[in-house]
């Protein structure tokens, strides 16, 4: 545990920024997966979905929760899945 008073904000910082990290993660994944699914499944919203999940990863690497090249990677097997 910290036992000075910059090392209990440094941990209070942490642990906020873990939280915002996770719930972005999750929110990228699952709006990933119901792309995935709905151009697998050639649903009529696919290409609306594929948007807002490209959407999503784009604004998780402006805000750190990923990296770039990962991003990339996402995207570009979102579209290779769609065309």
């Amino acid at each position: 545990m910290a036992n000075n008073p910059s090392a209990e904000k440094a941990n209070r910082q942490s642990i906020k920024r873990r939280t915002r990290n996770r719930a972005a993660m999750s929110a990228l994944r699952t709006a990933v997966k119901k792309a995935r699914a709905a151009i697998d499944g050639k649903a009529a919203e696919a290409n609306d979905l594929r948007k807002s999940a490209i959407s999503i990863i784009d604004k998780a690497v402006s805000r750190g929760v990923l990296k770039r090249n990962t991003a990339s990677r996402y995207v570009s097997r979102l579209a290779s899945r769609s065309a």
